[in-house]
């Protein structure tokens, strides 16, 4: 049972691994479009636009009451994509003498666009951390993810909730929600 978690972990990381260096090489890959006039006159939602601070809370609710929030925040160019990485980088022993480093903690990534009057969200969240004591393994530690990965049209200075999950193991709820302000 432990060899079939432990595989599954794997695949889970080895396939958030591979997105997140799909995602880095869609960034970077250069444009195909060769017509000049295009050059010459950029699409509204790839044109550097303003500046915005984006307020992300993640929301812990039990009985629909609130019973944790944690906050990040950070500056974003419309047309640029930014995360905020807090945790830890815990060593794991896959085989003999060979370790693979797991992050743990809250990941945030997010991208911001302007569609004409609109701005476009794109925010892929993770909190991962360890199971409790009751269900840990023997040998290896046993994680728990909960992700949220959305895009949606947002308003500056309204809180939008970008999505909730239900933790199997309680009671609990946990809410991404961002508030996007346009900076001046």
């Amino acid at each position: 049972m432990r060899g079939k978690a432990v595989v599954i972990f794997a695949v889970l990381f080895a396939f958030v691994c591979w997105n997140a260096q799909l995602a880095s090489a869609q960034e970077s890959a250069p444009s195909s479009k060769t017509n000049s006039s295009a050059a010459a006159k950029p699409k509204p939602e790839s044109a550097p636009g303003g500046a915005y601070r984006l307020d992300f809370s993640v929301n812990e609710l039990e009985d629909l009451k609130k019973v944790n929030t944690r906050q990040y925040s950070l500056n974003l160019n419309a047309g640029d994509a930014n995360e905020v990485k807090i945790g830890t980088r815990v060593p794991v022993e896959f085989k003999q003498g060979e370790f693979q480093y797991l992050d743990v903690g809250t990941k945030i990534w997010c991208r911001l666009g302007e569609q004409g009057e609109h701005l476009v969200l794109t925010v892929h969240g993770e909190i991962t951390n360890f199971a409790s004591p009751d269900q840990q393994g023997k040998v290896m530690p046993l994680m728990r993810q909960l992700a949220i990965n959305a895009s949606t049209l947002t308003m500056p200075g309204k809180a939008m909730v970008i999505g909730s999950v239900d933790d199997p193991n309680s009671k609990r709820q946990f809410q991404l929600e961002v508030t996007v302000t346009k900076l001046k």
